[in-house]
């Protein structure tokens, strides 16, 4: 096998793998850029191949530190890393060409004569790994940080946990959510089950591709992060404020909701972001969304509001299925650090809303500490149950 006979699928995985493990790359981005050109079949292996291979790293290392001695050059790390990841949690790939084309991705360093023998090796005997039982074999079994199985094992418990830890490895789901305030559109051709304004995709779809998304005839939205806005539910003619808004999800919901009669205020403090929140509410029709750059903490509106939604920036750990290298980065003293600024938004929201009226407090994660809001209502989802994002909701009433 030479070089010109790897296939442009897992070139593209063993890049997207590499920048991640040399650059610290975030794997959504080096794969936008890393696919440019692909064909839509090779690029859906290729994003496969990738976001499994970054999710599982945990596992991998493990498994090549069992045959391995001192550390890989990342071309090479990255090269083995895929290997491993088709013939352990890949069905329907010939071996052989796992095993050959992970070598020829490793060359020209003399590595690729490690990356030939761990896979050939592996893929004769197999590879067994810890049982889940302990917080430290699940780690390595599921491939999560053992600080957050940890966190799971302790707060949720054993089972729930481990329902956790598998879903995480799962493909994340694609839902849309229609929206009402566009011109209509056909929308029959999306592969996928209608429940009241969300679709859930199944099968192959390009929602960017397809011309409703264009026209503004629905956004791909998880049906847990819809759940939000029908939570705070905004009537008509109210004034709702939105803080935290980039890029614009809930905002363009809430929006919808209020069938554009009314005011929301979004606040965002990022110019660029708040110049792309503009694009968004024109492209979603939200024609009764006034976008405000400033600080969310600072920002207040002497006339108050109806409602006030916070989404706050949060660890995001329920949303590892979409985020692949998400459970690599974030760290005990990131959600520490999130919890302070996450109260301070919380009095911000408190400070500009009406007496008598509703706060909504979202994160899309799962972590106590993050649950700044316990309020008179709350919900949570977790993927493991649900199959959407995990969310953490809770509304409260102004005083």
């Amino acid at each position: 096998m030479s070089a010109g006979s790897i296939s442009p699928a897992r070139r593209c995985a063993h890049a997207v793998v590499r920048r991640t493990l040399a650059e610290n790359a975030y794997a959504d981005r080096a794969f936008h850029g890393e696919a440019q050109g692909l064909e839509p079949r090779d690029r859906a292996l290729a994003k496969r191949i990738a976001f499994g291979t970054v999710q599982r790293r945990g596992t991998l290392d493990w498994v090549a530190g069992r045959y391995t001695h001192g550390a890989l050059e990342p071309k090479v790390r990255a090269a083995l890393h895929v290997g491993l990841y088709q013939l352990l949690f890949m069905d329907g790939v010939a071996a052989h060409a796992a095993v050959g084309e992970a070598v020829e991705l490793a060359k020209p360093s003399r590595g690729h004569s490690v990356v030939n023998a761990v896979l050939r090796r592996v893929q004769r005997e197999g590879v067994e790994l810890p049982a889940d039982d302990t917080p430290e074999g699940a780690a390595i079994r599921h491939a999560h940080p053992l600080w957050l199985v940890e966190l799971w094992w302790d707060w949720l418990g054993p089972e729930e946990t481990r329902a956790l830890l598998i879903a995480g490895n799962e493909p994340a789901e694609l839902a849309l959510r229609v929206n009402p305030l566009a011109p209509a559109v056909p929308l029959d051709d999306i592969p996928g089950e209608r429940a009241g304004e969300a679709i859930v995709v199944s099968g192959p779809f390009d929602a960017f591709a397809h011309p409703g998304y264009a026209a503004g005839a629905f956004t791909p939205q998880s049906r847990a992060a819809q759940r939000v806005g029908r939570f705070l539910a905004p009537e008509p003619g109210e004034r709702v404020l939105d803080l935290c808004a980039a890029p614009g999800g809930k905002t363009t919901h809430l929006a919808a909701l209020m069938g554009g009669d009314g005011e929301v205020v979004a606040v965002e403090r990022h110019e660029g972001r708040a110049a792309a929140l503009v694009r968004t509410c024109a492209r979603m029709h939200a024609g009764n969304v006034q976008v405000r750059c400033a600080d969310a903490l600072d920002f207040r509106d002497a006339a108050r509001f109806d409602r006030v939604l916070l989404d706050p920036p949060c660890s995001g750990l329920g949303t590892l299925q979409s985020h692949p290298d998400l459970r690599w980065r974030v760290t005990p003293q990131d959600i520490a650090e999130l919890a302070v600024i996450q109260r301070g938004l919380l009095a911000a929201a408190r400070a500009n809303l009406r007496s008598g009226g509703r706060l909504v407090y979202a994160v899309c994660t799962l972590s106590p500490d993050e649950e700044v809001l316990e309020g008179i209502e709350r919900w949570r989802t977790l993927p493991s149950v649900d199959g959407t994002d995990g969310f953490y909701s809770a509304a409260d009433v102004g005083g």
